[in-house]
């Protein structure tokens, strides 16, 4: 009997923390012929050309190819990391995976619960900041929040303490 296809979604902001969190998937959970979404999510001041046009459903997905170019990511008002996206486009040729990226924009604990059910994510990657209890108790836990809300399982990968 063949595997399942999966659509797995990571959470993407190219912090060190994002970068290792999609390290960590495409080495550990990304199989053949699976899905993969990045999914970024803009604050809502952020100016972008086309927000007014999705800015309740978020931006369509756009193939890696496509993302890869400095026009569509100026167009959306995004700056990826150049080495990310090469370890992405290398899974996607060695694991035969077809990846996507998407852009919301608003809160991003809302955000990423909104992307998993409207994606139908089979599973959810995320990296996490580490803040102590009271940080996270003033600032709020994006990790924390998605791992409480969102409905597929969820992955948090810690980066390197330093």
């Amino acid at each position: 009997m063949a595997a399942e296809k999966r659509t797995i979604g990571m959470a993407m902001d190219y912090s060190p923390l994002s970068k290792a969190a999609a390290r960590w998937a495409v080495d550990n959970l990304v199989k053949a012929g699976d899905r993969i979404i990045l999914v970024h999510v803009l604050p809502k001041g952020s100016d972008a050309s086309h927000k007014e046009l999705w800015k309740s459903t978020g931006s369509p997905l756009i193939p890696l190819s496509e993302f890869m170019e400095m026009n569509v990511q100026a167009r959306y008002g995004l700056a990826p990391d150049k080495e990310i996206l090469d370890v992405l486009q290398a899974a996607s040729k060695a694991k035969q995976v077809e990846v996507l990226a998407k852009i919301y924009w608003g809160d991003a604990r809302e955000k990423l619960c909104e992307a998993v059910d409207d994606l139908k994510l089979d599973s959810f990657v995320l990296g996490c900041r580490g803040l102590g209890p009271l940080k996270r108790a003033l600032l709020g836990s994006v990790s924390n929040y998605v791992v409480n809300n969102a409905t597929c399982p969820v992955t948090v990968v810690r980066g390197p303490t330093a």
